[in-house]
């Protein structure tokens, strides 16, 4: 309705293709483990023709992978047809973050400032994925150019001045 706030969205996944006959999908997720995707509902899926909700997936570990099915999924063509599509869910589906725990997405934005007081810039996302311990970050300095990315164990002082460790 009018005045209300869009909900913040969240990247956990994309279809790789089709599997077998009958409408699954191979599904790229994001999520570690990587059977967690199917904990969250609805999907939102945004392809080439725009987006729409999902609520009523299925789905189960295939191999190395995730399969997932929706009602609407009648056939392997239909289900090609979703290649590349992205899966989104909202913000608000995650668990919140346990005691020195955070989510990469939500430092997103923050400004980077080093225990010098030199400003790097603010995080743009993250680069690569996987349980690693360090963490490379895209920074964007406060004109607006790339100024590369920098991995370490401390990520200097972030925005409210908590120092932030990976």
């Amino acid at each position: 309705g009018a005045g209300m706030i869009a909900e913040r969205r969240i990247l956990l996944g994309h279809i790789a293709g089709a599997h077998g006959v009958q409408g699954w999908v191979r599904v790229r997720s994001h999520t570690q483990p990587r059977e967690n995707i199917l904990r969250y509902r609805p999907w939102t899926v945004r392809h080439r023709d725009g987006e729409f909700q999902v609520d009523d997936v299925r789905g189960r570990v295939q191999g190395q992978g995730i399969i997932a099915h929706w009602p609407e999924l009648l056939d392997r063509d239909q289900a090609e047809a979703f290649k590349g599509a992205e899966i989104w869910v909202a913000r608000t589906q995650l668990p919140p973050a346990g005691p020195d725990e955070v989510y990469w997405f939500d430092l997103e934005g923050l400004r980077v400032v080093g225990v010098d007081g030199h400003d790097f810039g603010r995080i743009v996302h993250r680069l690569g994925r996987g349980g690693h311990r360090r963490a490379t970050l895209r920074l964007m300095s406060a004109v607006g150019r790339s100024v590369g990315s920098g991995s370490g164990k401390r990520v200097g002082s972030i925005a409210d001045g908590e120092a932030i460790e990976d």
